[in-house]
């Protein structure tokens, strides 16, 4: 074996470190050990050639131009060994854990072995807290290029071919993570338990400089473009863009522009000034390039600068509308936090490196953490700026009237919303904030099923999936009860799997509380409990579960959890039960299977529901294959089998009653896994058809999110020179306009009356909802809104909420979307005098953004 000792400065170290290596030899295994010296002056040179002259070792000088690294690979250029090991020249590395680090390369279980710090056996010695902390968060950082818990051991051995591979630029002090970020998937890595100990002789090299660097590489082992000189450069273009931006912003307010279309045209300036010096300054890199890709690069910036503006623009937002600041320091917020953004997104989108050795598989992980991170940030942006959908308003009111069950759905959504509202008060951001909290929850389970599936690779790209994919984005946004419903099928599905394929008994415990918590959120999680029945009664190794009590312990843990709801509905009649079973069927008939399609492919994008529809088709095939593994036939046995049994009881349905638009979301989660590796597989592959899916996808990937960042910008702000595209009654825009509307009128007739008038939307319940959160103000929450269920109407909970009775005499304000709802319901029937009906136009930040219909309806009378 060739033992690598890298060096600078060590000559207290020296003789001892070289006398414990050569005395490991023996058993087969002889090392030959070279001196990397980075440039020493302390005598650690002579020591050296001292060693030299009695053969086994041998010097190799290094200038130390490119630390660590470049000795090290200068180094090994001259080893004779095949198998080469290299470790630390202060003693930190314990030497008699040689013999166990090499053999599993030896033997050719492992390409690569660690000696790891943080594996079960693993320790650092003497450490202070915060060391061990900085060394934990270097680690943390570097997970998306590697699978290994110490990738910044310098102790390790591996095949010399797999040192001589990585990037010959490679500088720094972290070789292995080079070798790891090299290899990617094709490298089998093994990490042995090492106790690490501090020096007791010489000087750390361990400083500020060794970190930038540290982080300065991570990012170009990710393929960002990042030379030593590109963030000043970048920062100077950034500081003389500010200049423009905020110069063209002040101009545009001072004539009256609009803060929105101020935003817009000073972004543009920006960022036309920025282009052309990123590109032929900053990130200029080999200019014969540039001009192939001309097209592809305005391309790829002009996505950047979309997702840099949404962003900016809710901050913008935020600063202005819920802090209250000046719009000039808003802007000045925003632009830094764009600039962020776009930075990133030019080093690695539009202007990536091109020379760096990194594998395929590091570059979806890094567009994966990019994705869910840009996803997540612009998620908690706009939380609280955007209006409630009367849907998210219906859930408030559940919260509003707490209880253990209701009519249309289990508690789960109101306890979440009580809970959060409870912390940041009866706001929008109150109340979606559980649902951002529940994404999280979804994505770690996803990840994990996906990484027990197909491995780590696979899991970053269905990370990427749940981050991108419309569905999981909007539950992540919206609190509805498909927010904790998702999350709840997602946890279900990852102790599933861990208890049918890998035969683990505590897991069914996991099922039972997910289960019971998901049935608490929705009832359609049900649906996972005959496909469990028919995994085990397909599968034979998790038939044995039949016969042991972990599974029913696991339904009685659910039941108990559910319980709450039982007990409610048995005192209203199975009230809710009915509603979602034998209510659906008593509706019409309707042939809804091509609506079903269609929802597919706009919960899931027409990419993704072809991506998800080739890849269980690709998992069936392999099911047949006969030299498969028994545990891959396990698992792709679950995806098939937890995928189609919900999706055939919905396809059944559809052929005879309408479908919702959010009931199949969920049970993709199944799916997943196999679109991930499908997806991973494809980036392996260099045929024209595969770099054209390729290319498909990250161009569907960057188009979604620019689309979810403009609609949110614009249910903000609206479109300058277009007012709102996207208006009430459909979508969250002017809500709380309508809601100041309302309770305008209703001084008006509380002055007339002398009694504070009731509020009825005369749908089944989105207006009185509305109403509700936004009319009410701050001292009767939802006291006055009371549905339209007093008018003999159906109303969901609005007719177990508010009785007829005990508002007899009240005056009422009647509001509908419609004009024809308003005129054609028997008003005489409820009042004993009614006015006509009158129009009132929605006007949000100057722009028109809807309208309204009431009557005013005297003495309330009852049924």
């Amino acid at each position: 074996m060739s033992v690598i000792v890298p060096t600078l400065n060590e000559a207290e170290n020296i003789d001892s470190l070289l006398a414990a290596i050569l005395r490991e030899s023996g058993s087969g295994i002889q090392f030959e050990v070279l001196i990397a010296d980075g440039g020493s002056t302390d005598g650690t040179i002579d020591c050296a050639l001292a060693w030299e002259e009695r053969g086994q070792v041998r010097l190799v000088r290094g200038d130390g131009r490119r630390s660590l690294a470049g000795d090290v690979l200068k180094a090994a250029a001259l080893a004779r060994a095949d198998v080469v090991v290299v470790m630390d020249g202060d003693l930190s590395h314990p030497p008699d854990r040689l013999c166990a680090l090499v053999r599993p390369v030896l033997d050719g279980s492992s390409d690569m072995v660690l000696g790891s710090r943080f594996v079960s056996g693993g320790a650092t010695s003497g450490w202070p807290l915060w060391r061990k902390m900085l060394s934990r968060l270097g680690a943390a950082l570097a997970r998306p290029l590697t699978d290994v818990s110490d990738p910044m051991s310098g102790f390790f051995a591996v095949r010399r071919e797999r040192l001589m591979a990585v990037d010959p630029q490679a500088a720094g002090f972290k070789i292995g993570l080079e070798i790891i970020a090299a290899g990617g998937d094709s490298l089998t890595v093994e990490e042995i338990p090492i106790v690490f100990a501090d020096r007791v002789h010489g000087k750390s090299k361990l400083g500020t400089a060794a970190l930038v660097a540290y982080l300065h590489r991570l990012l170009i082992l990710a393929g960002g473009q990042v030379s030593a000189g590109s963030p000043a450069r970048f920062a100077a273009v950034g500081l003389s863009g500010v200049f423009v931006d905020l110069l063209a912003f002040q101009a545009l307010t001072l004539f009256g522009t609009s803060m929105a279309a101020a935003n817009l045209a000073s972004f543009c300036s920006a960022m036309v000034w920025n282009y052309f010096f990123n590109a032929h300054w900053v990130f200029a890199g080999d200019k014969s390039t540039l001009p192939k890709r001309t097209g592809e690069l305005y391309g790829r910036f002009f996505l950047i600068c979309l997702l840099a503006l949404a962003i900016r623009g809710g901050i913008l937002a935020a600063g202005v509308d819920m802090l209250g600041i000046a719009p000039q320091a808003a802007l000045l917020c925003a632009i830094g936090t764009a600039a962020v953004v776009s930075y990133l997104g030019s080093a690695f989108f539009v202007f990536p490196a091109t020379d760096v050795r990194v594998s395929n598989a590091v570059h979806w992980r890094i567009a994966a953490v990019g994705v869910a991170a840009y996803a997540i940030v612009l998620r908690l942006l706009f939380l609280g700026l955007i209006d409630l959908l009367p849907q998210e308003a219906y859930y408030w009111n559940y919260a509003q009237h707490l209880d253990i069950g209701y009519l249309d759905h289990p508690p789960m959504v109101a306890w979440l919303i009580w809970a959060t509202t409870a912390l940041f008060g009866d706001n929008e951001f109150g109340v979606r904030f559980s649902a951002w909290l529940c994404w999280f929850v979804t994505a770690c389970f996803s990840f994990t099923l996906t990484r027990r599936m197909f491995g780590r690779s696979a899991a970053f790209v269905g990370l990427l999936l749940v981050a991108a994919v419309p569905f999981f984005f909007a539950t992540g946004f919206l609190m509805t009860p498909d927010a904790p419903l998702t999350a709840a099928w997602a946890g279900t599905l990852y102790f599933l799997a861990r208890a049918l394929i890998d035969d683990r008994r505590s897991a069914w415990l996991g099922v039972g509380i997910c289960l019971g918590l998901g049935m608490l959120s929705k009832y359609t999680i049900v649906l996972l409990v005959p496909a469990t029945v028919l995994f085990m009664l397909s599968d034979a190794r998790a038939r044995r579960w039949l016969k042991r009590p972990q599974p029913y312990l696991a339904a009685g843990v659910a039941l108990l959890l559910v319980s709450p709801v039982i007990y409610w509905n048995v005192e209203n009649g199975l009230a809710s039960f009915a509603f979602q079973s034998s209510r659906r069927f008593a509706l019409s008939f309707r042939f809804s299977l091509p609506t079903l399609v269609a929802y597919a492919a706009l919960l899931l994008t027409p990419l993704g529901l072809t991506l998800i529809s080739s890849a269980l088709w690709t998992q069936c095939q392999r099911r047949g294959t006969r030299r498969m593994k028994e545990d891959d036939r396990h698992v792709v046995r679950f995806v098939i089998v937890f995928t189609l049994m919900p999706l055939i009881v919905f396809i059944a349905f559809s052929l005879i009653r309408e479908v919702k638009l959010n009931w199949i979301g969920p049970l993709w989660l199944a799916a997943l896994p196999a679109a991930s590796v499908a997806m991973l597989d494809i980036a392996w592959r260099t045929s024209a058809v595969d770099n054209a899916i390729r290319r498909l996808w990250t161009s569907t990937i960057s188009v979604t999110l620019v689309v979810y960042g403009l609609l949110l910008n614009h249910l903000v702000m609206g479109m300058p020179g277009f007012g709102y595209l996207l208006s009430l009654p459909a979508m969250p825009v002017a809500w709380s306009e309508f809601g100041r509307e309302a309770a305008d009128l209703a001084r008006e007739v509380q002055q007339e009356t002398g009694q504070e008038p009731l509020l009825i939307g005369l749908d089944t319940y989105n207006v009185a909802s509305a109403l509700a959160f936004y009319a009410m103000g701050d001292t009767d929450k939802a006291g006055n809104s009371v549905g339209r269920g007093i008018l003999g109407m159906p109303s969901l909970m609005y007719g177990y909420w508010y009785r007829p009775e005990p508002l007899h005499g009240r005056p009422a304000i009647v509001f509908a979307m419609k004009q024809n709802q308003i005129e054609n319901y028997a008003a005489d029937r409820y009042f004993s005098v009614v006015s006509a009906s009158r129009v009132k136009s929605i006007v949000k930040d100057g722009m028109p953004a809807g309208r309204f219909y009431y009557r005013v309806g005297y003495e309330y009378r009852g049924n």
